[in-house]
């Protein structure tokens, strides 16, 4: 594998669901912590089949020379009557996360979400967008949460997603100008970015100076336009292969990597699929992105050259 100028890594998620729980449900963590150091690959985020007791996950790592780079965190700060419960539970997620080495947070605010905002039922079909007030009181329970990151050496960094109330691109406008750039960073999502209406490109070179944080996904441009025809939610795009790695889908990362070599970032950037790994086998499907996006690094190479 060539040598990357950022670090590369892979997500569990590519071998097991987190949406879609039937996804590679009968997968261990040890097949996918293998194929990981297989694939040539150094770090990755918690996986819900990963141990949970500290020392046995930083051994199974440790012994495969793979980092733990982050593991996602949903918040719940857009209602005011959750701040005291949810920062309590940041410091907790914080604690662990420096306990096992990683520096930046993956963190989403679940308000208003179908499938992960507590407060909702079964029988309702549309994200709730914040009003002006549940914006300010997201913001400021973000700059809470990031100076308590800060504290223990940590970057808090946003997860604009699909299926919630950051998702669009004027929606990642004004998360950025709402929170402060010393404590909320961002986590570049190319196939949550594209989900969401924007060029993913646009949304990198906007708001570059805030991410500290990248996952690589792709989408496929037909399975999209049905979901939007058929009105499908944000679950069932996944179930249905909305999402797959780079390479595989319609965004060009061409630029994407051009920009990210150009920008000279040494962040940490995974290899995000999001799919049944049954039809579409996730060391497979790493594989090959790994080697599209070599190509697309020694293309950048002859330019230079």
């Amino acid at each position: 594998m060539l040598k990357f100028p950022f670090q590369l890594g892979a997500h569990p998620i590519n071998w097991v669901g987190e949406d879609v729980k039937e996804h590679g449900d009968d997968t261990t963590y040890e097949r996918i912590l293998d194929d990981i150091q297989a694939l040539g690959l150094t770090g990755t985020e918690m996986g819900r089949k990963f141990p949970t007791d500290i020392e046995a996950l930083k051994e199974e790592l440790s012994k495969r020379d793979i980092q733990l780079v982050s593991q996602w965190k949903s918040v719940l700060f857009s209602d005011p009557a959750y701040r005291e419960s949810e920062l309590a539970a940041y410091l907790e997620h914080v604690k662990f996360l420096k306990e096992m080495g990683s520096t930046v947070i993956s963190t989403c605010e679940v308000g208003g979400s179908l499938h992960f905002d507590p407060r909702r039922t079964p029988h309702e079909s549309e994200v709730l967008r914040l009003d002006e007030a549940g914006w300010s009181s997201l913001a400021e329970g973000l700059n809470a949460a990031g100076r308590i990151a800060r504290e223990y050496g940590l970057k808090l960094t946003y997860h604009h997603h699909g299926g919630t109330v950051v998702e669009r691109p004027e929606e990642i406008d004004k998360l950025m100008e709402l929170t402060d750039p010393e404590y909320v960073f961002l986590l570049f999502d190319s196939g949550h970015a594209h989900y969401g209406g924007a060029n993913p490109l646009d949304v990198l070179r906007k708001h570059y100076d805030r991410i500290a944080y990248i996952h690589l996904k792709d989408v496929r441009r037909e399975k999209l336009e049905r979901a939007r025809a058929d009105h499908s939610d944000f679950v069932t795009c996944i179930r249905n292969g909305v999402f797959t790695v780079p390479g595989d889908g319609c965004i060009d990362f061409r630029p994407i990597i051009g920009e990210l070599i150009e920008r000279d970032y040494r962040g940490w950037a995974l290899l995000e699929g999001e799919q049944d790994p049954a039809e579409h086998p996730a060391r497979e499907y790493a594989s090959r992105a790994i080697r599209y996006l070599e190509s697309l690094l020694l293309e950048k190479a002859g330019d230079r050259g």
